[in-house]
């Protein structure tokens, strides 16, 4: 067992070594006339130097800390002075609970980042079963993400809007725009369901609503290539609750992805340019998500993980408004603070989900490592 350990203390040092090395190389490489003349080689470049950047800094410190440590063991073995090798003990005591905790810290930062969590997001939220409750809370719903995006620093942008008959949202699409967006909010994904003594109620009954989250990463030109002869544009007069049109003009827009059949659609702009360019950026999410999907499917295959199963029928967290409880279902955690949670206090929730995504590739890590 001591063996085991220490081949995986070595082997994960002989990575850090190497991800260093990776990291001063493309230091060199950003302001090669390579990347200088090619923009797409130059974003990749940027972007893994700073993905490489906190676990090189972290490498730094680690190495220094385990430098000294063992300088400190070599004057106990070693030294006959009784004055060092108490100044040597300290040391000891001071650095090797550092080092437990710098070891589980970087094994953490050696997890396989997923490529897209840095990205932007697309989020949908449409009423499921519930009738008129389900578009009301569908609109809570929206309001929880519009609020803690604006804690966070994100800027949001309405993309398409279909509104409740009795106030909410049948369905409502909108960008979100900010640091690692998607890595934040991709667990977001699933069924949200609400308990809770609907407006409409005169017996006072509670009744069960629900509404479906999606998060998708927003694509960027060089993600996910689109041929123009492969969509077809359709415009049309925006409409509001009920159908009825808002303006007379064919500005809203509906594209078509004819080889997949995805489709996107923007009307919250009076200008058809720019509700094309945010359908576009829509279609483009879409076509990525699905081919991001699909590598979830792989994975899957070789991982079961319960966080991000890629299930998006499933069942995730449950709002109940008389007993002020939110449950996330995934990881079994209730909290009872239910109004600052539908106010936009998310983030511990977001945190307990990363975590034990981060606990099951660990384990799935040391396993295949086994």
């Amino acid at each position: 067992m001591i063996q085991s350990s220490e081949h995986l203390y070595i082997e994960m040092l002989d990575k850090l070594s190497a991800i260093n090395d990776r990291y001063n190389e493309v230091e060199k490489l950003i302001s090669s006339p390579d990347a200088m003349n090619d923009m797409k080689l130059y974003v990749q470049l940027s972007k893994e130097y700073k993905d490489l950047e906190p676990i090189v800094s972290a490498y730094k410190i680690y190495r220094d800390l385990v430098g000294n440590i063992s300088e400190a063991k070599e004057i106990l073995s070693n030294s006959d002075d009784p004055e060092m090798k108490e100044m040597a003990r300290i040391e000891l005591d001071e650095n090797l609970p550092k080092k437990e905790v710098m070891d589980e810290e970087i094994k953490l930062l050696l997890i396989p980042k997923d490529p897209a969590d840095e990205k932007n997001a697309v989020m949908e939220i449409r009423a499921g079963t519930g009738g008129d409750e389900a578009s009301i809370f569908a609109g809570d719903l929206y309001r929880m993400y519009a609020a803690f995006s604006s804690a966070k620093g994100w800027k949001t942008e309405l993309v398409d809007v279909a509104e409740g008959t009795s106030g909410g949202y049948k369905e409502i699409i909108f960008n979100i725009n900010g640091e690692d967006v998607y890595g934040q909010l991709k667990f977001e994904s699933g069924v949200h369901r609400v308990q809770r003594v609907p407006q409409t109620e005169t017996q006072g009954r509670v009744h069960t609503s629900a509404a479906s989250v999606i998060v998708l990463p927003e694509a960027e030109e060089f993600d996910i290539e689109l041929n123009n002869a492969d969509i077809r544009k359709d415009t049309y007069c925006s409409s509001g609750p009920g159908g009825q049109s808002v303006n007379t003009t064919y500005s809203a827009v509906r594209l078509t992805h004819v080889p997949t059949g995805v489709v996107a659609q923007c009307q919250d702009q009076k200008s058809q340019h720019k509700n094309y360019d945010k359908a576009l950026k829509v279609l483009r999410s879409r076509i990525y998500e699905i081919e991001l999907q699909k590598k979830l499917e792989e994975d899957a295959k070789h991982r079961k993980t319960m966080v991000s199963s890629g299930d998006r029928s499933a069942k995730i967290r449950t709002y109940n408004y008389p007993q002020g409880r939110v449950t996330e279902h995934r990881i079994g955690l209730t909290k009872y603070n239910l109004q600052n949670v539908v106010g936009g206090d998310i983030q511990e929730f977001i945190d307990e989900l990363q975590i034990a995504e981060n606990s099951e590739k660990l384990k799935a890590g040391t396993t295949s490592n086994e």
